[in-house]
């Protein structure tokens, strides 16, 4: 396939179709009469042999490839828009524009809350937002940055996309004030024999890797999507619960629990920031890691509790 002898408006056109599945309103979403819709929808027709639309009753439904399409199709005009909104120059103190972070809430809370403090004090038009990252991240990579501007992300997950490392973490272990069979040493068979609350995601995996490897098995008793919530799953019970050193530092106080070194040496988390390719060299992205990079430099050197 040619590009150059495609119609991009077409793509405009036929996520608007696919989209609205009705001809009058998928041109009024895009501003075009009812006739130029109608004939743009002839053209895509003859382009993929397939009506695309078909009509049931008094309504249209996707055909399947017009299913298929529908996503790529949504993709294609996220990933047209950011290409085209790259800019040579990019000035915080002016510009106005949202960037979009795919975070889970240890990110957000260790290192997230930084850069937004960072970013309001230096770009006060600018705005950040946080989205929660899928439990389908691995799967999804290409489409999840192609909508987004970058995504928080520990070694060990995802590959074969641009990123900067921006700080380590170690592992350690919460264990309630009241749970009796731990006194003042966690060992490996407190590990086995205990009850689990655990965070499900699959970024998750390097750390459970680890302990498959050391022969252990996670006895999973509650399972949370949220990292804030495994101090509340282990308090008043004898639960434990792998967390990062830096959101266990964080969370000491809000439930009584007790944050206890691993019985084993642990293998750090290295977070990091990835991007689609098509962000390197767009200043506006370019400015964003390098903020990213400051706040992780102050992270790093802070002295840990």
């Amino acid at each position: 396939m040619n590009l150059s002898s495609l119609d991009l408006n077409l793509v405009v056109a036929l996520r608007a179709l696919l989209e609205e599945r009705n001809v009058t309103q998928a041109g009024r979403r895009v501003g075009l009469s009812q006739p130029a819709m109608s004939a743009a929808l002839a053209r895509l027709r003859r382009h993929f042999d397939d009506d695309l639309l078909a009509r049931s009753g008094g309504h249209y439904e996707l055909t399947a490839l017009g299913q298929v399409l529908l996503d790529r199709t949504s993709t294609a005009c996220d990933l047209l828009e950011r290409l085209f909104s790259s800019q040579a120059d990019f000035d915080p103190a002016t510009e106005s524009r949202t960037f979009t972070l795919v975070a889970s809430d240890y990110a957000v809370a260790v290192f997230g809350a930084s850069l937004a403090r960072l970013i309001h004090a230096e770009a006060p038009h600018v705005k950040l937002r946080f989205t929660q990252t899928p439990t389908t991240v691995v799967e999804d990579l290409g489409v999840l940055l192609t909508r987004t501007d970058g995504l928080l992300m520990p070694h060990g997950v995802v590959g074969e996309m641009p990123r900067t490392d921006l700080f380590r973490d170690e592992w350690v272990f919460l264990v309630a004030d009241s749970n009796s069979e731990v006194t003042d040493h966690l060992t490996r068979d407190h590990l086995t024999t205990l009850p689990w609350v655990t965070y499900q995601r699959t970024y998750d995996a390097p750390a459970v890797r680890q302990l498959g490897m050391l022969g252990i098995e996670p006895r999973v008793e509650v399972s949370v999507d949220s990292f804030s919530l495994l101090p509340y799953m282990v308090a008043g019970t004898n639960r434990i619960a792998l967390v990062q050193q830096r959101l266990a530092d964080l969370m000491r106080d809000l439930a009584p629990v007790r944050v206890m070194p691993a019985p084993y040496e642990t293998v750090p988390l290295q977070e990091a920031l990835w991007w689609h390719p098509v962000h390197t060299h767009d200043s506006t992205h370019i400015w964003l890691r390098e903020t990213a990079l400051r706040v992780a430099a102050d992270l790093n050197a802070a002295p840990r509790t």
